[in-house]
């Protein structure tokens, strides 16, 4: 590439980038604008974007591909339907990534309910499962948000199906509420799978079927939100804990990104202006790669639960990452096995000291000062003054004081604790040992010479 072209690549990315958070900033003034309805408020954004230079539209010949082509894929190239469903099938022993897509069925109840903390999990597996992902005409939520792609996933026979309910009329919408409640019935799902459903895509889903006065069969199911326990094994890990970016990083796909979130329902109205596909293509498959990433990443981490390096060895951080998930179930003896396997192994210096205070606040609360104190000392040894040393500090100091009572040490651990609290412009902290030194003070004071 010459340097002309270099020149022109980086305009167009530049334009591109601004583009992008134009849409953005335009799209959160009209989402505070409680006058305007849905319909009302993307009109205007429509409106808005074009009166900024723009590239044409994109032709629905050259659509976005996913890391993991759609095999016989019904999508058409133009659809002006008001209402649509698309299928795709993934035989079982296709690889997403290093993930074999069989291996969901083949997780245990038990890790199931152990990364839900669902103890209904127990008696089923993902067989039965629904995966759901939404595609919106706006990013917050609310009643006057509608979703105009509903993404389905699930095994059915010998592959993994995903079914998409597309809506190309929003007039159209009582529609597909009744169809998509006859696909629940007729299914029978026996739970539900998502990525911050429970927050996002459940209720908003509910909101719907509750305005068409249609039973939400999904609503009483065991709801597994993998955000949860997503955050819980890996958020220590990685930069981000995005559905994207564990695809990447955990599942290894070579998923690209695609289509920035803010972008979507401005996409959406211009394709109900002009009818071009083009607009909704690349939606599809991002809704596509999403409940393919999501089954990615649900597998990866049910094998890091159930020990499983098949896929790829566990290290220390993994071992850290099922410490907490245990640690939230309420399996208190495997979360301390975790947590004392990933300190025999290699971690970051931060990960370390969190692993040592959760394993010494287990053995306070049992009784077992004696496996707690060396684990508080190695804390208040770290080279740079962080909370977790304050914390270790200050757990010394009242070890000395009410166990020992050995006030003059203690005096000198919470002296050692203030001097850090300092350091570090620790108010919390600060004020917690002043007040434990003027205690200590009065208490060698009244001792007999």
């Amino acid at each position: 590439m010459d340097l002309k072209d270099k020149l022109e690549r980086i305009r167009r990315e530049r334009e591109a980038r601004s583009r992008t958070q134009m849409i953005r900033e335009a799209w959160d003034k009209l989402q505070a604008d409680d006058s305007l309805t849905t319909r009302e408020k993307l009109e205007k954004l429509i409106r808005l974007t074009q009166e900024q230079k723009t590239a044409p539209p994109p032709t629905s010949s050259v659509p976005p591909s996913p890391s993991t082509p759609p095999p016989s894929s019904s999508l058409e190239k133009q659809i002006q339907e008001p209402f649509r469903i698309f299928e795709n099938s993934y035989p079982l022993g296709t690889r997403y990534g290093q993930i074999e897509i069989a291996a969901g069925l083949r997780i245990e109840g038990r890790v199931l309910a152990c990364l839900s903390q669902d103890e209904a999990f127990t008696e089923l597996d993902l067989s039965t499962a629904l995966f759901i992902d939404l595609e919106t005409t706006g990013l917050s939520g609310g009643t006057g948000v509608v979703p105009f792609l509903v993404g389905l996933g699930f095994y059915r026979e010998d592959s993994f199906r995903i079914v998409q309910f597309f809506l190309g009329d929003l007039a159209e919408e009582e529609r597909m509420v009744s169809e998509l409640s006859h696909f629940f019935r007729e299914m029978d799902f026996q739970s539900v799978v998502t990525f911050n459903g429970k927050a996002f895509d459940l209720p908003l889903l509910e909101t719907r079927f509750i305005l068409y006065r249609t039973p939400f069969h999904l609503g009483s199911l065991p709801h597994l939100d993998f955000l949860f326990p997503a955050r819980s094994l890996w958020r220590h890990k990685l930069a981000s804990c995005r559905l994207f970016h564990l695809a990447r990083e955990i599942v290894l796909t070579d998923r690209a990104e695609d289509i920035p979130s803010a972008e979507i329902p401005w996409r959406y109205f211009q394709y109900l202006q002009s009818g071009n596909f083009g607009w909704i293509e690349p939606i599809i498959y991002h809704n596509e790669e999403d409940l393919l990433s999501l089954l990615g990443v649900v597998i990866a981490g049910a094998a890091v639960i159930a020990e499983d390096e098949s896929f790829c060895p566990l290290d220390a951080m993994d071992f850290f990452g099922a410490g907490k998930i245990f640690e939230r179930s309420g399996d208190v003896e495997k979360s301390i096995n975790f947590f004392q396997r990933a300190l025999n192994g290699r971690l970051t210096d931060e990960v370390s000291l969190e692993a040592r205070r959760r394993l010494s606040l287990y053995f306070k609360r049992n009784g077992e000062l004696e496996k707690a104190v060396p684990l508080w000392q190695e804390m208040a040894a770290s080279r740079q003054v962080t909370s977790h040393v304050l914390f270790s500090l200050r757990e010394l100091a009242m070890y000395f004081e009410h166990h020992l009572k050995d006030y003059e040490q203690a005096k000198r651990v919470s002296e050692e604790g203030l001097a850090c609290a300092l350091e570090i412009a620790s108010r919390r902290f600060q004020q917690d040992f002043e007040y434990r030194l003027a205690r200590l003070r009065r208490k060698l004071r009244s001792e007999p010479k």
